[in-house]
């Protein structure tokens, strides 16, 4: 048994046009592993293939090539096995309007072959804070209610693998903090969770592991830490008291420039001499500073510039699944 949730090789997704409209390629022999107990981000702009990679996993797109398993179960040798092991929650917000939130995950767990004896509906309702909700038509329930009650939906046959496809999109920050709560705790019951978000700070703050797709290829997959550490640059912001015309000479050897009269912004590489140069550069220019402070790359800048040069016009391929 292999210790990853998901292997994913040489995957490829053709979309095949009609009339006027060409082939689309989704996904180009994509190569993707995720570690067993992960909690793992997939992100990527529209178009990049996502939410196509997931239908795959979740049996609702049919590969054109390539090789996927879930938890050691190929996904086209034992299909009944691999979907087993996952727990999708969709974008889509897709209910039966007549039914009860209780009458959908017991109709759910059935069609999993879920005992009535086994069947966790109180307890996964509950801790999605919907039990007092469990008897309401699902029409009538809130927006963020039924983005609960699909991560319930996803947790009836109790699945080692839990995908979130934007759990939190179109949230207010209330409900996003319950469903990370949430999800915080399945992770540490064992659950591998597999998170895709526009939301680059929730990944940097949730997820161990990060893979970052962009136009049906994989440009990066590895521990965040390592990820964060691809660049090292760091900005320092001085406001000083004295307004300046311009860069002061003693800063000419820095990578520095002026923000207005009263503010002076300097990178530096966190790997280099750090800051004592700048601060010693500061004090030769005699200039009185009210304040210094710094700004540190962060997810969203990597996530930047490693898909800024392949951003195009192109459509998201994933709403064709």
């Amino acid at each position: 048994m292999t210790d990853n949730a998901i292997e994913i090789s040489k995957l490829r997704k053709i979309y095949k046009g009609s009339g006027t409209t060409g082939d689309k390629l989704a996904l180009n022999d994509i190569d993707l592993i995720v570690p067993r107990g992960s909690m793992f981000g997939l992100l990527g702009p529209n178009g990049a293939g996502k939410s196509t990679t997931i239908n795959i996993l979740a049996g609702l797109v049919n590969k054109t090539s390539g090789d996927a398993s879930i938890w050691g179960f190929d996904i086209v040798d034992n299909p009944r096995n691999a979907r087993a092991n996952i727990g999708v929650v969709p974008q889509e917000l897709l209910f039966d309007a007549f039914f009860t939130p209780a009458e959908m995950l017991d109709v759910q767990a059935g069609m999993y072959g879920v005992p009535k004896a086994e069947r966790r509906t109180e307890e996964l309702l509950k801790a999605v804070h919907l039990w007092d909700q469990r008897d309401a038509y699902a029409r009538t329930l809130s927006g963020g209610m039924k983005r609960r009650l699909l991560i319930a939906k996803s947790m009836v046959h109790n699945p080692p693998v839990l995908i979130l496809d934007e759990p939190t999109a179109g949230v207010d920050i209330e409900l996003r903090q319950q469903l990370w709560e949430y999800v915080r705790m399945l992770h540490a019951r064992g659950t591998t969770i597999v998170l895709t978000t526009h939301y680059l700070e929730e990944a940097e703050e949730l997820c161990d592991t990060i893979a970052i797709i962009n136009h049906g290829e994989v440009v990066c997959s590895e521990p965040t830490s390592k990820l964060l550490a691809r660049i090292d640059e760091k900005e320092i912001i001085v406001d000083i008291a004295e307004a300046q015309g311009s860069l002061p000479k003693s800063l000419t050897g820095f990578h520095a420039e002026m923000r207005g009269t009263n503010q002076i912004v300097i990178k530096i590489n966190q790997s280099g001499n750090g800051v004592g140069p700048v601060l010693e550069a500061l004090v030769t220019a005699k200039l009185t500073i009210n304040d210094i402070s710094t700004d540190e790359t962060d997810l969203e800048d990597i996530f930047l510039q490693l898909t800024s040069n392949k951003m195009g016009s192109d459509t998201d391929s994933d709403t064709a699944a």
